[in-house]
């Protein structure tokens, strides 16, 4: 796990250490994905899923991977274009993804709650926009992978300039060097699910 920045602003980064961090928290979103992925099967089978475990992922999208993680993308997605226009060329929709995958884990986390809380949410729905965020969310990272990061990648061998992080500069609260305790369960079950590989 690398550190994350978390010094006083200016915060400056390197652009091959920005693409590394990105890849590193496409690598941890997949996990909880996959814990996710976890929950629906169980619901499948007639268990009740843990919502509780449910809610922490979330949470943790919303504070972390919406809040940082994405916007990191969106201002490497500008770079991209201050530093060549062909460079952003069928990149249009970066921005308009994130805001829909934020709108969509908002949504989920609140219904989960409302569930936890005892509201009476049609559990159908509620999966069903699980599956569709997890299928969104995941085919995204895939298609930044295979487009946004390797033009970034380009750019980075020509000019691999610093940039202003002084706004984005938040240690991971569950996969930083020091965790936040909110996410203490959530970081029990990812030991656990690394433990069972």
């Amino acid at each position: 796990m690398q550190s994350r920045i978390t010094t006083a602003s200016p915060v400056q980064a390197r652009l091959t250490r920005i693409l590394a961090e990105l890849r590193e928290d496409h690598r941890n979103i997949a996990q909880l994905l996959d814990l996710v992925e976890n929950e629906l099967l169980a619901v499948d089978r007639g268990r009740t899923p843990d919502l509780e475990l449910l809610h922490d992922i979330m949470q943790y999208m919303i504070v972390y991977s919406d809040a940082v993680h994405h916007p990191r993308e969106d201002l490497l997605y500008r770079e991209l274009r201050g530093y060549d226009e062909k460079l952003v060329e069928g990149l249009d929709l970066v921005e308009t993804d994130h805001q829909s995958i934020a709108e969509l884990g908002l949504t989920l986390r609140n219904d989960i709650a409302a569930m936890m809380s005892g509201v009476e949410i049609r559990r159908e729905r509620v999966v069903g926009d699980m599956v569709d965020y997890v299928r969104k969310l995941r085919k995204h990272m895939e298609w930044e992978e295979r487009d946004l990061f390797p033009r970034a990648d380009s750019m980075a061998g020509d000019d691999d300039r610093e940039i202003d992080l002084s706004a984005l500069s938040i240690m991971d609260p569950v996969f930083g060097e020091v965790g936040h305790s909110v996410f203490e369960n959530l970081r029990r079950h990812l030991e656990r699910a690394g433990a069972g590989r």
